[in-house]
């Protein structure tokens, strides 16, 4: 039987969308919101823009880091900057 391995990184990874959980569950019962339109061809509510942008994000990441030879604080940043618009703006 294998074992995951549990690296630092690993377990800050895991733990900071854990508290984004938290975070934006508290957020939408203390503040319910409701569906809105930005840039994204969907009406969407918060948690739907925040799953498209951990998605997204992801997908960016995986994509700047197999097809470019930055660093993968660029690809981070970036990530966490799209992130970032589909929260604000998606």
């Amino acid at each position: 039987m294998g074992w995951m391995a549990w690296t630092l990184p690993t377990a800050i990874f895991f733990g900071a969308i854990a508290l984004i959980l938290v975070g934006m569950t508290v957020w939408e019962i203390r503040s319910p919101c409701a569906e809105r339109r930005g840039f994204l061809p969907i009406a969407t509510t918060r948690g739907d823009r925040l799953f498209i942008g951990l998605l997204g994000s992801a997908y960016w990441h995986l994509l700047i880091l197999g097809v470019t030879d930055w660093s993968i604080w660029i690809a981070s940043l970036l990530s966490m900057l799209w992130l970032f618009a589909v929260m604000r703006w998606g």
